[in-house]
């Protein structure tokens, strides 16, 4: 299976995560649990059930995100040679051509994606369409609403 890329930020959010959900939401959801078998008939016990429902998601998300980080390739845009291509993990300053409407888009793994945060995602069309064009150049997009014509203004290596 080949690796999915990953920010380092993303990187950082999920390994974030996974120690909170770890060393705090475990803990409390065990101890509910523990607290609710003490009240007694476990058949008619709400509590005991939703703590139990609740420690079924936590262990699912653990696994989830253990699995994507072991899958994932995480990429230092900053070690990157500053090339002025666009590539992965790179923030792109765009231009529409017919109305100069600016927009800037990070972009990132599919599971980081966010669009109000600006943050699209590798796969996306417009990444795809950005993706080994350099600062000057122009790219016609493919969105629902018929073709979008960009000109790559700047393309900046941060994190």
């Amino acid at each position: 299976m080949s690796k999915t890329p990953l920010t380092v930020g993303g990187a950082g959010k999920l390994k974030e995560e996974l120690r909170r959900l770890k060393t705090e939401d475990r803990p409390r959801v065990v101890n509910a649990i523990a607290e609710a078998r003490a009240h007694g008939d476990l058949k008619e016990n709400a509590e005991y059930h939703a703590a139990r429902e609740q420690q079924s998601f936590i262990e699912g998300r653990i696994r989830e995100i253990e699995a994507q980080l072991s899958n994932a390739q995480v990429i230092d845009v900053t070690a990157l040679p500053h090339t002025g291509k666009v590539v992965f993990g790179v923030t792109v300053d765009l231009e529409a051509t017919d109305d100069g409407k600016r927009v800037t888009y990070r972009i990132v793994g599919d599971d980081e994606a966010d669009i109000k945060q600006g943050m699209i995602s590798v796969s996306s069309p417009i990444a795809r369409a950005l993706i080994g064009k350099e600062e000057g150049d122009l790219t016609t997009v493919q969105a629902p609403g018929g073709n979008i014509e960009y000109e790559i203004l700047e393309v900046r290596y941060i994190n």
